[in-house]
């Protein structure tokens, strides 16, 4: 999981207390097995609940205390300070507390349970510092680094404005606050918390009376993992769960280390491997090292902001909290790692019952996320990958295991239906120091050669990841932006291109980029139909909805790289009525080059008014231009609305044509689940609100060729749909709208890639009648590329308009078709 982006779900999480045994501070040696857990010193006293003070320890295994101390001293000894001694007998079961009472004081109402040792011990309420050791003469160190030196103290924990500490003192106590352990990293200030005390004894016993907590449990991974994807044994307390460390997440609020069975059971569907989180306290064990592990098994549900674990749609990932291990032995050989051919994980992605797959038994042999899940935590490699999702800007990419399935025209992995989701595609991240391997910078069609192996993890950002321990050597491919053939002179040039959030906030290199790319990749066309341009200062969310700035310094830009002195026309919105970023009043808006073509201006086009078609002279004209599609009606709500236009082809003279554009940017697709998630098939809530889009502007489409069934009509833009998507079938009809992108071969028909997969989100469909006349080109120059100016790839066709005449039409089409 991407650290980053997990961090504000872990925060809840990484104040759990986590008893973790970790690698040594310069001056002292953790303890192998028990620690100071908790320290109370303010029993009895004003304000208390609690009669008496109390120390606890825990341990991840059963250790004898005969002949063990605690001692206390003061916060600030002098040299005639002494420590004060209470001997200990009896033993800490395995992953249990063993609870020492110390004196009472006159207050409180809540006597401890029955201690596992008494003594007499007088603690501070605020400061002071107690040790654990395996011996019972007393100590005399009176300084940090004195105590550091002594080998029988097994602990120590300095808490408020102790002198005698480990690292920096934990935080100060009070009457009614302990300072509790959440880890062991030989600094107090990092590994202990302030909250409520909570004492317990062996048996699981609690103040007033409480019920003992259940008895632990041994395991093994298998057992934990289970059959499905939720674990038998969540909630419980495990002890004594064997294997060796494959993977260590040393970075992030998620850290933790992964580990895995070597001796694994029969059962295909049970994983071998699992994550043991510790919060943002790096865990001080490496790869190779054999471990019993002791914590609480839980099932961690990455959350999308807003989202709850009832509510979200994405999987868990099983795991143990609030763990403590032991180190057994060290320079162990790690499981070895299971090998993804293109053969080996199924195609059908999920079961699809129509609801909650979590209860059903697992088949890795049928299913995809069934076979991911079944590995979930163990090592998996894929060998001379190729990347078909480029590097992200929080250092992951994705690669295919399936070379053959659905290749595109350029390396990547074509998504062509809702029944075939490339599930070869599987997300790369990396545990390597980035200070020791770089990740790799990569775009699609590149290769990681050699051998990418680590443990399977799970994030909301895409599903199941690979968390490389070993990454193959990245070989760059010969992916170059494109550049598609200037329009001729007999034909309109149409294009469609997201510019992504453009506002005058954006640097200059922003628009120079966007702007070069219309000039040079996009050759200049005579139509350019953008989506997402913002008002004039982007996201400052007040009154102003005008773009003249927005629109004014991106066709400067375009001037400036070459290009055509670009005119345009648009339609302010009402503020904060079309969605997308607060404050950013996002609209689409023409461009259009008045050398080579002139728009039809007619009054009456706002923000509010619905534009409608009329015949004169057997031909169709717009109520008004430019103009919206049914702008007030709730399939537009907090959504842009489509933006109508006229034009004349070419710019002067007797043959001039009309054409007719409806430039589009339909509702997001926020808030469908994920292909990858627990809910099978995904709802698609999205879906719901463009579908009642699309038939709006159908409509539109149905009325204008009505009114001239040899309309040149193009309708463009972001749909955020498929092709194969119900919302742009919808539009499609042979006998009114087409889509030239199905001329084009499969493994071209894409605009966009997410999460791997190349999709079309972005559009071009022409009237029917401009079937055969028209020629589209989607040019890759964003969405394949690390480096992006958008995430999106513009489209541009090129065509002869009609002039409604059909032997001329036809003539002309003969005629042009000859010429080279």
């Amino acid at each position: 999981m991407t650290p980053h982006r997990r961090r504000t779900t872990l925060s809840a999480l990484a104040s759990t207390t986590l008893l973790v045994a970790l690698a040594p501070a310069a001056t002292a040696a953790p303890s192998p097995d028990a620690v100071i857990a908790e320290v109370y010193g303010g029993g009895g006293n004003a304000g208390a609940t609690l009669t008496s003070d109390f120390i606890e320890l825990s341990s991840p295994t059963a250790v004898s205390l005969d002949g063990w101390s605690v001692q206390y001293l003061p916060a600030a000894p002098s040299p005639t300070s002494r420590w004060q001694v209470t001997k200990l007998a009896g033993s800490i079961p395995a992953g249990k507390r063993y609870l020492i009472a110390q004196a009472k004081g006159p207050g409180g109402t809540v006597a401890l349970p029955t201690p596992d040792a008494t003594g007499t011990t007088n603690l501070s309420g605020t400061a002071g510092t107690v040790a654990l050791v395996n011996s019972d003469q007393p100590l005399t160190c009176l300084t940090a680094a004195d105590c550091a030196a002594v080998p029988a103290i097994r602990d120590l924990v300095g808490f408020g404005a102790a002198t005698v500490r480990e690292g920096a003192p934990a935080p100060a106590a009070s009457n009614t606050s302990s300072v509790a352990r959440k880890a062991d990293t030989d600094d107090n200030a990092a590994d202990f918390t302030a909250g409520d005390p909570t004492p317990e004894n062996t048996k699981g016993e609690r103040p007033g009376g409480g019920d003992p907590g259940p008895a632990p449990e041994k395991a093994r991974i298998h057992q934990i993992q289970g059959t499905t994807r939720l674990s038998p044994l969540a909630g419980k307390q495990v002890i004594d769960v064997p294997g060796v460390v494959t993977g260590v997440r040393a970075f992030g609020s998620s850290r933790g280390f992964w580990f895995q069975d070597a001796q694994p059971d029969s059962d295909p569907r049970t994983s071998e491997g699992l994550f043991v989180f510790t919060g943002t306290t790096t865990p001080a064990v490496k790869v190779g090292d054999s471990v019993l592990v002791a914590g609480k098994v839980a099932e961690f549900y990455p959350l999308a902001s807003g989202e709850t674990v009832a509510n979200t749609a994405n999987q868990s990932v099983t795991q143990l909290t609030g763990a403590q291990w032991t180190v057994q032995s060290s320079g162990n050989t790690v499981p070895a790692a299971e090998v993804l051919k293109p053969d080996t994980v199924p195609v059908p992605i999920a079961p699809s019952p129509g609801g909650n797959i979590e209860g059903l038994a697992l088949e890795p042999a049928k299913y995809a996320l069934d076979f991911y899940e079944s590995r979930e935590g163990m090592r998996l490699r894929v060998d001379d990958a190729r990347v078909v999702g480029p590097t992200d800007g929080f250092n992951a990419l994705w690669v295919t295991s399936k070379p053959g399935q659905n290749p595109t025209a350029r390396g990547g992995s074509n998504y062509q239906s809702y029944a075939d989701a490339n599930t070869g595609r599987i997300k790369i991240e990396s545990l390597i120091p980035f200070a020791e391997r770089p990740f790799p910078i990569a775009n699609v069609g590149d290769k990681l050669t050699g051998t990418t192996e680590g443990p399977l993890d799970y994030s909301r950002f895409g599903g199941y990841v690979l968390q490389a321990s070993a990454l193959g050597q990245h070989v760059a491919g010969p992916l170059a932006p494109e550049t598609t053939r200037k329009q001729r002179e007999h034909e309109l040039a149409t294009a469609t291109y997201n510019v992504e959030n453009l506002s005058p906030k954006d640097d200059q290199a922003k628009f120079d980029r966007l702007a070069g790319a219309v000039v040079r990749n996009l050759a200049a066309p005579d139509i350019v139909a953008l989506e997402e341009i913002q008002d004039d200062n982007g996201s400052t969310n007040d009154s102003v909805v005008s773009a003249e700035q927005t629109l004014r310094r991106f066709t400067d830009a375009v001037v400036a790289a070459g290009g055509p002195r670009y005119e345009w026309r648009q339609i302010n919105p009402v503020d904060d009525a079309d969605g997308g970023q607060p404050g950013g009043n996002i609209r689409v808006a023409f461009l259009f080059n008045p050398q080579r073509v002139s728009f039809v201006d007619r009054p009456g086009g706002d923000s509010v008014t619905p534009v409608a078609v009329h015949q004169e002279w057997g031909r169709a004209k717009l109520s008004a231009s430019p103009a919206r599609i049914a702008p007030a009606d709730p399939a537009w709500q907090s959504s842009r609305k489509p933006l109508v236009g006229e034009f004349r082809f070419p710019a002067q003279g007797p043959l001039q044509r009309s054409v007719f554009v409806v430039a589009n940017h339909f509702n997001s697709k926020g808030g469908d689940q994920p292909l990858h998630g627990r809910i099978q098939p995904p709802v698609r809530s999205s879906e719901t609100q463009r579908l009642a889009q699309a038939k709006l502007v159908r409509g539109f489409v149905d009325s204008l060729l009505k009114a001239d069934r040899n309309a040149n009509l193009v309708v463009l833009g972001d749909l955020n749909d498929y092709v194969f998507s119900p919302a742009v079938q919808s539009l499609l009809d042979p006998k009114a709208l087409v889509a030239p992108m199905n001329q084009l071969p499969v493994g071209e028909r894409y605009s966009y890639v997410f999460e791997g997969n190349s999709q079309t989100l972005d559009h071009i469909l022409v009237g029917n009648r401009l079937q055969k006349r028209a020629n589209l080109d989607v040019v890759h120059i964003n969405s394949e590329f690390h480096d992006q100016a958008s995430d999106h790839d513009p489209q541009v066709v090129r065509f002869l308009p009609r002039t409604g005449i059909d032997w001329i039409d036809d003539l002309e089409q003969f005629l042009y078709g000859l010429l080279p």
